[in-house]
């Protein structure tokens, strides 16, 4: 299990380090200092894009339920990888857009890495490590429990009331376990969020992070299980469609939206997700096969592709580097027709484009989704 974490950190620091989004060595907090320019760059651009919502002292709740970035809770489990994912691809289906450049937005990977540096700086705490690991409870009685207890400010259906639409699906999907179990337990400092240790028990925030977690393919109470891989013979996607006409951006990139209109053409292709497997379980573009980066059974794993001219498109998170890194290898096997989603799958959501999880068994009697949570809630006597 620590060899798997030590991959998983591996991964995701290695992604944003070859991505430009960060310069991190080592673990979360060692990131370079900001020099006094690049600080009041920082701090010039947060109040051009992000006080009218989070505040000009990023106390936050000024407009759209925007959380407060003074809040040392989140300084310490949101950086690096959650606040720099929030601001580059922003938070699909509420008003927070994502503002990199590659999907749209005004700032250049540089000038985000600026941001989240700047904001950490500005509460001045050490981050912590968070696992990768999905957290274990019982969906139903989380159910109850968030119903009883968290409702009131997330809302009913986690649309966001006096708090955030914490049932946002992209959100969920593109959102650790731990991050959000952290949350529940410390609460968020500077604001009405709670710190749930201290009333709930450990398994009552299990069960509560596990319903959040049932909610990210949508607000129906499901019970997840973990989903199967494709198998060999399952790689190709719609295997008697006709072969996409990309356009590859530099030789090697495929855009989302052409990617898209692919699937949706039911073209015949092979999509390989290059994530560590947790995150392929936690949300991927359906049909993909989990061919984590440290794979490196090259001829073997050619060896069941097929070698026909159907293309095989990669994608990973950072936005590139991980699916670069498997791509090379391919090549070097001698496939051809390979290519790599330039926005990753961060931007394929933030750009509206679905996205599936882990398999879900519906659980009965939903006419009513608050049904059962009656039902599982604690009595009150």
């Amino acid at each position: 299990m620590q060899r798997i974490e030590t991959m998983v950190r591996t991964l995701l620091l290695a992604c944003t380090l070859a991505s430009g989004l960060l310069a991190i060595s080592g673990s979360a907090g060692a990131a370079k200092l900001l020099s006094e320019s690049d600080a009041q760059a920082a701090a010039a651009d947060y109040q051009k894009y992000c006080a009218l919502c989070h505040g000009e002292e990023r106390q936050g709740y000024v407009n759209d339920n925007a959380p407060s970035l003074r809040s040392e809770s989140l300084m310490r489990s949101g950086f690096p990888l959650h606040l720099m994912f929030a601001i580059a691809y922003g938070r699909r289906g509420t008003p927070m857009g994502g503002y990199f450049e590659e999907v749209g937005g005004p700032m250049s990977r540089e000038e985000i890495y600026r941001m989240i540096r700047w904001l950490k700086d500005q509460v001045d705490v050490e981050p912590v490590e968070l696992s990768l690991d999905p957290i274990v409870g019982d969906v139903e009685k989380g159910a109850g429990i968030y119903k009883e207890q968290c409702a009131v400010c997330h809302g009913e259906s986690g649309q966001g009331e006096l708090a955030p639409a914490i049932g946002n699906p992209a959100t969920l999907a593109l959102t650790t376990d731990a991050f959000l179990r952290y949350a529940i337990e410390h609460g968020r400092d500077g604001t009405d969020m709670p710190a749930f240790g201290d009333i709930l028990s450990a398994t009552e925030i299990d069960n509560v992070t596990a319903f959040l977690r049932s909610r990210a393919s949508g607000w129906t109470l499901e019970k997840p299980v973990m989903r199967t891989p494709p198998t060999k013979d399952e790689y190709v996607i719609n295997p008697d469609g006709a072969a996409p006409e990309f356009e590859l951006k530099d030789g090697h990139y495929v855009l989302s939206a052409d990617l898209n209109q692919a699937i949706e053409e039911k073209r015949r292709m092979v999509l390989l997700d290059t994530r560590v497997m947790s995150m392929w379980q936690m949300g991927h573009i359906e049909g993909a096969v989990p061919i984590p980066y440290y794979y490196d059974k090259y001829d073997a794993l050619v060896a069941d592709l097929p070698d026909d001219g159907t293309w095989i498109v990669l994608y990973c998170e950072c936005p590139r580097a991980a699916a670069d890194y498997v791509n090379r290898g391919l090549r070097e096997q001698g496939l051809k027709n390979t290519a790599v989603l330039w926005e990753g799958i961060h931007g394929w959501v933030s750009l509206g484009y679905p996205v599936s999880v882990g398999q879900s068994t519906t659980a009965p009697k939903l006419a009513d989704p608050w049904a059962e949570a009656e039902e599982s809630a604690p009595d009150p006597d």
